[in-house]
C-alpha cells in the first residue's frame, strides 16, 4: 500500500532540508527520500575542506550557523545541517533510493527500494556530486584512479597526478604536497582556474613557479597504466612514473533521471533543464527543481547561498495551487 504525501522531496542535502522546513511551516504532509546519509554530498567532501562562503550565507530558514572560523569547515557544516534536521524533527528517510516514478492524473506514483509513495508534488534537489565527469581514457578504471579526494595521508611519499585546475584540484595538490607527496598537475587550460579561492590561488601559482609542484598546462592524459601516466602536452607526448591519479575534473547532475521523469533538457552541451524561474516548476506539472540541479552542466551557477530561496518559492506555489 502506497504512503500518500502532499510533497516528496528527493535529496537530503542543504536545499532538500530547506524544502522540508518550508513544507513543515505550511503544514504540508511531506517526506524526504535520500539514497545515502544526511547531506550525502557534503559528507563526501574532503575532510579538511573550507567553504568559500561565510557561515551566514549557508544558513537555511534563518537558523543561525555559528562558526569558529572566518569560513566554515566541512565538519561545522555537517554539524549545522544535522542539528537543523534533528531539532526540527524533519521527516527524512535515509539510505533509500528512488527506483521508478510514474505520472498519474492527480500526481505521481513512486517506488523506492524500501517503500511505495503516492504524491501530488515532487521536488528534485539531488545536486550534482554523484556522477564524475570521466576522462574517458584507457586505464581510468584502475584502482589507483579516483574522482574523489578525501585526505592526503594515502598519498604520502607517492607520485601523484592531480587532474584539473579547480578549487578541489588545487586544494588536493597543495595538501598532498605539504604531506610529503610528489605532485604533478595536468591541466587542460593555460592557467589555474579563475574561480579558485582568492587566498589560495597565489599559493598554488608560487608552488608551481618554484617547482615544488610540477604542472603541465594545455595538456591532457591519454592513458593510465599500473605504474605510469601518458600525457599529451604542447611539447609532445610524455610518460610520467606514477602511483596514483586524483582526477578532479568536475561532476554533473543525473540527467538520465531527469529525462526519465520527463523533464526537457536543452539540446546544447549545457543540458539546461526546463523550469519556470518564478515557481521552479518544470514542464511536468507538480514536478519542481531546487538547488544546483537547475544549472545543468553549469554546476557553478547555483550553490547554497543563492538557491536556498528555491524552497520558499516552490512551497508557496504548491500551497497556492491547492486552492
Amino acid at each position: 500500500m502506497a504512503t500518500i504525501k502532499d510533497v516528496l522531496i528527493i535529496g537530503a542535502g542543504p536545499i532538500g532540508i530547506a524544502c522540508a522546513l518550508a513544507c513543515k511551516k505550511k503544514n504540508l504532509d511531506y517526506v524526504v527520500v535520500e539514497k545515502g546519509p544526511l547531506t550525502n554530498s557534503l559528507y563526501n567532501y574532503p575532510l579538511n575542506m573550507t567553504f568559500f562562503s561565510t557561515s551566514e550565507k549557508l544558513e537555511i530558514d534563518d537558523i543561525p550557523f555559528i562558526s569558529n572560523n572566518p569560513k566554515p569547515t566541512r565538519n561545522e557544516a555537517l554539524e549545522y545541517y544535522r542539528r537543523v534536521a534533528t531539532s526540527n524533527n524533519l521527516n527524512i528517510n535515509l539510505y533509500e533510493e528512488i527506483v521508478t516514478v510514474e505520472k498519474t492524473s492527480d500526481g505521481f506514483e513512486i517506488t523506492s527500494d524500501k517503500n511505495n509513495y503516492s504524491t501530488k508534488n515532487i521536488i528534485v534537489s539531488t545536486g550534482f556530486y554523484d556522477i564524475p565527469k570521466m576522462l574517458n581514457v584507457p586505464g581510468e578504471d584502475l584502482p589507483k584512479v579516483t574522482h574523489y579526494y578525501k585526505e592526503a595521508h594515502p598519498y604520502v611519499m607517492q607520485k601523484v597526478v592531480v587532474v584539473g585546475a579547480s578549487n578541489s584540484s588545487v586544494d588536493a595538490a597543495l595538501e598532498i604536497y605539504r604531506k610529503g607527496g610528489d605532485v604533478t598537475m595536468v591541466i587542460r587550460g593555460s592557467e589555474i582556474g579563475e574561480r579558485v579561492k582568492y587566498w589560495v590561488k597565489p599559493d598554488i601559482e608560487n608552488r608551481i613557479k618554484e617547482g615544488s609542484i610540477k604542472a603541465f598546462f594545455n595538456s591532457e592524459i591519454t592513458e593510465i597504466t599500473s605504474d605510469s601516466v601518458i600525457i599529451k602536452t604542447p611539447e609532445g607526448t610524455k610518460r610520467l612514473a606514477n602511483d596514483f591519479v586524483v582526477a578532479l575534473t568536475g561532476y554533473k547532475p543525473n540527467f538520465e533521471f531527469l529525462e526519465k521523469l520527463g523533464v526537457k533538457l536543452s539540446a546544447d552541451a549545457n543540458k539546461f533543464p526546463t523550469y519556470n524561474p518564478k515557481t521552479m516548476e518544470t514542464n511536468i506539472k507538480g514536478l519542481y527543481l531546487a538547488g544546483v540541479i537547475c544549472g545543468g552542466m553549469e554546476t557553478h551557477k547555483w550553490f547554497i547561498e543563492n538557491s536556498r530561496i528555491h524552497a520558499k518559492i516552490i512551497v508557496e506555489h504548491i500551497v497556492a495551487s491547492q486552492f
